[in-house]
């Protein structure tokens, strides 16, 4: 059985016991959903389609009764592989569509927005997750919206039901939940968080303080780089994400803006989960951890400043110094914990990730003093529809005929 504290500012749910029953608990969320539909969206590359993973999720999907609208943001997909993904997704019993990211419709589409000067980001999981929020938005049916990878090996549909429990139930008042889960399996994983993020948001309160109310929030979040989260469609009107691999760093400031602490949740969504690795990336920050890593740092810097916390040249310096020995001491914890439970730990390969997340810090502080601003954040769905107020419909007819067409 797992703890049950409560740390930190964020209400946590937590796994307990054994008496968790999957069939109860679906059949009370298809009775929730009656008033509160809920919209899935699945950001999903091309070439997912062919791994294992994605196959047992569309398996256990296939079982979920309370789930109205499936929305499959494909990316990097040729026309041939958008009629496979018909195929594909098309043994689902709820309504699916897929949003085609590189149909000539939707390039029109992303077109007309620039042109209106409504930032929409480039290829990638945050503008895919916008353009598939947007046409759950257009259909105005749903009134939560949920999402997570396509790329979970080890999938139960447990997962997705205590995802969305705490928003469809309505005895609860949470209008954003975060999911987490324990990065390990046959040895502990998850550097970015472990090695990168979570040390360097604790370097940075101890340089700028413990009373910096966003650092204290994101701290609060057991596993913040999760990809899964729930939300109602209200709150996805209204954030501003970034495009790049700050995605989930970029989701919490929102919700840090937006957002009562006490309506926002975190839940432990499975006993174990795998997925995907990616490389470390070491001597190229274009790709991999690195790069991740690299986002994640001008992200946080950037919401810092929009807090009104000024980073200066001297901050930084410190910070990277700081924060290296923050990390060690992180890998040193992580050495016993792995030990004390029989796990493998490859100390040579950790301080190696720690060496390449402190490159890329200095990395993202250098960008962040030559340009404070950055790449803008893609725009909230309230600002299309001001610019553009008939782009919902937009939306919806390129989707409907693409979908049509094949």
């Amino acid at each position: 059985m797992s703890d049950f504290h409560q740390s930190g500012v964020i209400t946590t749910f937590h796994r307990l016991g054994t008496r968790y029953d999957l069939g109860e608990v679906e059949r009370d969320l298809t009775e929730y959903a009656r008033q509160r539909p809920l919209a899935l969206i699945l950001p999903c590359l091309a070439s997912e389609m062919e791994r294992p993973a994605l196959k047992s999720i569309v398996t256990h999907l296939s079982k979920v009764r309370y789930v109205s609208q499936i929305v499959v943001g494909l990316d990097h997909a040729d026309r041939a592989e958008f009629s496979h993904a018909r195929r594909f997704f098309g043994r689902l019993p709820q309504e699916v569509r897929i949003l085609w990211r590189d149909g000539t419709r939707l390039r029109r589409l992303a077109e007309l927005m620039r042109d209106n000067d409504v930032s929409v980001g480039g290829p990638g999981k945050g503008s895919c997750m916008w353009l598939a929020t947007g046409l759950v938005l257009a259909d105005n049916r749903c009134k939560v919206i949920a999402l997570h990878d396509c790329d979970i090996a080890t999938y139960d549909r447990e997962l997705l039901a205590r995802l969305v429990f705490p928003l469809l139930n309505p005895s609860m008042d949470y209008i954003f939940c975060k999911g987490y889960y324990a990065r390990v399996s046959d040895r502990l994983y998850g550097r970015v968080t472990r090695l990168m993020l979570t040390p360097l948001i604790r370097a940075l309160q101890k340089i700028l303080g413990r009373d910096i109310d966003l650092l204290n929030f994101l701290d609060g979040f057991r596993y913040p780089l999760a990809g899964e989260f729930s939300m109602t469609t209200d709150l996805a009107r209204i954030n501003r994400i970034p495009a790049d691999w700050g995605l989930e760093i970029g989701v919490l400031c929102e919700m840090f803006r937006n957002v009562t602490i006490r309506r926002i949740c975190q839940v432990d969504l499975a006993n174990t989960y795998e997925h995907k690795h990616q490389s470390l990336s070491a001597e190229d920050t274009t790709r991999g951890l690195a790069k991740m890593s690299l986002d994640i740092a001008k992200s946080l810097f950037r919401n810092l400043a929009t807090e009104g916390i000024v980073l200066s040249e001297a901050h930084f310096t410190t910070l990277a110094v700081r924060y290296l020995r923050s990390a060690q001491d992180a890998v040193k914890q992580y050495e016993d914990d792995a030990a004390h439970n029989s796990l493998p730990f490859d100390r040579h390969d950790e301080l190696r990730a720690v060496a390449a997340f402190t490159k890329a810090i200095r990395m993202a502080a250098e960008d962040y003093l030559r340009d404070p601003l950055g790449i803008p954040l893609i725009s909230n769905w309230n600002r299309v529809t001001s610019a553009l107020p008939d782009f919902y419909s937009q939306l919806k007819d390129a989707v409907d005929r693409d979908n049509a067409d094949h």
